[in-house]
């Protein structure tokens, strides 16, 4: 495996190299290197070798709208934009329960007190987005205001410093949030959840469907290997998780992991998949995304 730090720049074009390696980019974050630790390593037999590029999502999104890169780790919201050229891989990414994003204060508050306010997002091509939005048209009487797209770890100090009225944050930010003093409004996921009953789509793993269909139903097969390895003998990957954790908490990247690395991960099943689908067609009819064709989502 080789690695680099910044993703940002233009990635593999090809699919895979003579010998078969496979380029990739996945986030840093505690979940994504748990889950691909062993197949990264080489430690998943008859896997394909991966040269390794680490980049935040907001980041992978766009390299996958490029074309870079076989395999990626984006949000469900980009899916619309991509499944022409990637396929969805049915194991590998994160949905849940409980775990969705959260839209925070600086002072307690009902969500109408949202109406034209300034919200801060990390994304507008993100699942949290979406789900905001979606929340937000049954919840904010008249829409929201202006929409601010900011850096993830600005969000938080720019709600307690009042640069902006609200912040929609996501992952260890559920944990954090209160050391800024800042207030939960409402968490995107219990909406989700309340109004589904699915799981909440996050992120998910796409892989070029130029590989083919044996390749990709091997690096499937090799992620779910990974997924199940890491929980077997979760000490394995705690090096590869923290050298890359950003200088978070051991508990913390252990909270992390615990809520967004489940069942889902190593394979979306029935209620995953409907999660998707759910999540992408409401989206659709509310026009923030493009509608989906009927097998967009079938692998391989």
């Amino acid at each position: 495996m080789s690695e680099s730090e910044s993703g940002t720049g233009g990635g593999v074009r090809g699919t895979g190299d003579e010998a078969g390696r496979l380029s990739i980019a996945y986030s840093p974050c505690p979940n994504d290197t748990f889950v691909f630790d062993a197949v990264a390593h080489g430690r998943v037999p008859g896997a394909p070798a991966l040269d390794v590029t680490f980049a935040d999502i907001d980041l992978t999104n766009g390299m996958a709208e490029r074309g870079e890169y076989d395999v990626l780790k984006v949000s469900y919201a980009a899916l619309p934009w991509l499944l022409d050229e990637y396929a969805l891989l049915p194991c590998g990414g994160a949905l849940g329960r409980g775990c969705g994003p959260l839209v925070l204060t600086r002072e307690a508050s009902l969500p109408g007190a949202l109406a034209g306010r300034t919200v801060a997002v990390p994304s507008e091509r993100s699942t949290a987005y979406l789900l905001f939005r979606l929340w937000a048209a049954d919840q904010v009487p008249g829409g929201v205001g202006e929409i601010v797209v900011m850096p993830f770890h600005e969000i938080m100090p720019a709600v307690r410093d009042g640069k902006v009225d609200a912040g929609l944050v996501i992952h260890e930010a559920r944990f954090t949030y209160q050391n800024y003093g800042l207030h939960k409004l409402a968490d995107m996921g219990e909406h989700w959840e309340a109004t589904t009953g699915l799981p909440i789509p996050l992120g998910a793993i796409i892989a070029r469907r130029s590989l083919g269909a044996e390749r990709l139903t091997a690096l499937a097969d090799a992620l779910r290997s990974s997924v199940r390895m890491a929980w077997d003998d979760p000490a394995a990957s705690r090096p590869y998780v923290l050298a890359h954790a950003q200088e978070m908490d051991a508990d913390v990247a252990d909270q992390h992991i615990g809520l967004y690395v489940n069942e889902f991960t190593a394979d979306l099943g029935e209620d995953g998949y409907a999660a998707v689908r759910g999540l992408l067609t409401r989206a659709a009819a509310e026009g923030l995304v493009p509608p989906l064709a009927p097998d967009a989502l079938r692998f391989p």
